[in-house]
C-alpha cells in the first residue's frame, strides 16, 4: 500500500501548521499531579480533572483564530499520541480549514477528559474498566508491548515468568539470566499510563512492580534511557521500537506485525478512541478517516496492526 504520508514529505507552499504539539511544561505539571493520585485509576477525581484543565487549556484545546470553530481535541495515551499526531497531520493537510489538537497525559487522563467533555476524543492504550465502559469505544489498531534492552545486550528471548521476576524485583542481576554479572537497571511507566496498566495486567498479575524501578512518563523517555544504558530493560509500544533498542522475543515469539495480528505474541493490546456519546460532526469525520483505508494505512506503515 502506498504511504499516504509521502505527500507531506514533499515541499509544500501552504501546508498547515502542526498545531498538535503539546506544551511540555504544562504537560509535565499535569502529569505530576496525576501521578500523585496513585491507585485512583477508574475515576481519578477532582485533582486529576484540575490537572487536565492545566494540560488541555495550555496545550491548545481551546478556540483559535485560525478557524471559525474550536479545534477538535484528542487527549490521553502517550502510546497512541505519536500515531494520532500523524493521522491528524494528514487529515489537516487534506482539510486546511480544520484544526486538531493532540495532547498526551496518559490513558486514564484521556478517558476522564472524554468522560467530562474536556476532550472530544480520549485516547487509551488499555481496556476500559468499571464505569468507564459506559463510554463509546472505537478500536483503531492493535499493538504489542515490547520488552526492550540495549542492542549490545546478548539476550534475545525471555519468558513471561522471567519478566515478572525482574519487574517485581525478585531478580535484579543479569547473571540470573546467564549474562555477565551486573545490576539490572529497571525502567517502568508512571501510574495512570495505559502501557503500564496493560503490562501489569498481561505480565505482573497480582505482583507489583518494584518501587526500585526508574519511572518515566512516556514511551519515548523509556526508549531513550534504554538506548543509552547497556544494562537496562524497559517496555514500550511495539510500534515505537527502532534501531536504538532491541525488542526481546517472549517465549521465543517476537512482537512482529503478524504475531500481534494473530495474538501469537502474548503482550497484545488494543488502541482505543473513546467518547461519551457516539461521535458526530467533526469527531465522526475524523474517526471515519482513521478507520478508512488511508488512516489504517498510516497506522500499518508506522508499525501497528490495523483493525480493518
Amino acid at each position: 500500500m502506498p504511504n499516504p504520508l509521502q505527500a507531506l514529505r514533499e515541499p509544500q507552499s501552504s501546508s498547515p501548521a502542526k498545531t498538535w504539539a503539546p506544551q511540555r511544561a504544562a504537560a509535565t505539571r499535569a502529569r505530576g499531579a496525576a501521578r500523585r493520585l496513585r491507585g485512583q485509576r477508574r475515576w481519578p477525581g477532582l485533582a486529576l480533572f484540575t490537572a487536565l484543565l492545566v494540560l488541555l487549556g495550555a496545550g491548545g484545546c481551546k478556540s483559535s483564530s485560525q478557524t471559525t470553530s474550536r479545534p477538535l481535541c484528542i487527549a490521553g495515551s502517550t502510546s497512541v499520541q505519536p500515531f494520532a499526531e500523524k493521522l491528524a497531520e494528514l487529515y489537516m493537510h487534506r482539510r486546511p480549514g480544520v484544526r486538531i489538537d493532540v495532547q498526551g497525559g496518559g490513558s486514564s487522563a484521556g478517558i476522564y477528559a472524554a468522560t467530562q467533555g474536556v476532550a472530544d476524543l480520549g485516547a487509551s492504550s488499555r481496556e476500559l474498566l468499571g464505569q468507564e465502559k459506559e463510554l463509546v469505544e472505537i478500536a483503531i489498531a492493535f499493538d504489542g508491548i515490547a520488552v526492550i534492552v540495549h542492542p549490545s545486550n546478548p539476550l534475545t528471548t525471555i519468558t513471561l515468568a522471567e519478566i515478572r521476576q525482574i519487574f517485581s524485583g525478585a531478580v535484579n542481576n543479569w547473571s540470573a539470566l546467564g549474562l555477565p554479572p551486573h545490576a539490572i537497571d529497571l525502567i517502568t511507566r508512571e501510574e495512570g499510563s495505559g502501557t503500564r496498566e496493560a503490562f501489569e495486567h498481561l505480565v505482573m498479575g497480582k505482583q507489583e512492580i518494584t518501587p526500585a524501578a526508574l519511572v518515566q512518563d512516556s514511551n519515548g523517555s523509556v526508549r531513550e534511557i534504554v538506548a543509552g544504558d547497556p544494562h537496562s530493560v524497559g517496555y514500550i509500544s511495539a510500534g515505537l521500537v527502532d534501531g536504538r533498542v532491541k525488542a526481546l522475543a517472549i517465549d521465543e515469539v517476537l512482537p512482529t506485525r503478524e504475531n500481534i495480528k494473530t495474538h501469537a505474541y502474548k503482550l497484545t493490546r488494543r488502541f482505543l478512541l473513546v467518547a461519551r456519546a457516539e461521535p458526530a460532526g467533526p469527531s465522526k469525520d475524523f474517526v471515519d478517516f482513521v478507520l478508512g483505508a488511508d488512516g489504517q494505512g498510516i497506522l500499518e506503515t508506522e508499525g501497528l496492526v490495523g483493525v480493518k
